[in-house]
């Protein structure tokens, strides 16, 4: 491949890489704990779960009103530690560190600022599609 192709294959694989992240489906808990009235559409009208699922959002049908396909919660290291920053209960105090917070076996993010940032983790058997 000559120098003029390395940067159509450059763009090529940067695209393949957006599709893929794109596409990844969310997990349960990322879908299953957003609360109706706070969904981020996502969507078009009559979209199918599938074809939202393959732009990586949420769908649920079921809550009349409200997107059906929505935008999925942040992705945590653990499942246990998706949700809403209003349902975190803290787990700590103001300046606790990430190692402290684990060792009270809690979900530690410093992402957003006035909210809990140590805080208990959630059973995952609530989450669902």
């Amino acid at each position: 491949m000559g120098p003029r192709g390395a940067p159509l294959l450059a763009v090529a694989l940067v695209l393949g890489l957006c599709v893929l992240v794109e596409g990844q489906k969310p997990s349960p808990c990322q879908c299953s704990r957003m609360t109706p009235k706070n969904r981020k559409n996502c969507g078009f009208s009559g979209i199918s779960s599938d074809e939202c699922f393959d732009r990586g959002c949420c769908f649920n049908s079921s809550v009349p009103g409200v997107p059906w396909c929505f935008q999925p919660l942040p992705k945590e290291e653990s499942e246990q530690c998706v949700m809403e920053v209003s349902t975190r209960k803290n787990c700590g105090f103001p300046g606790i560190s990430p190692k402290e917070c684990a060792s009270r076996q809690c979900c530690f993010s410093d992402s957003i600022p006035e909210v809990p940032w140590c805080f208990y983790p959630q059973s995952v058997q609530d989450c669902h599609y």
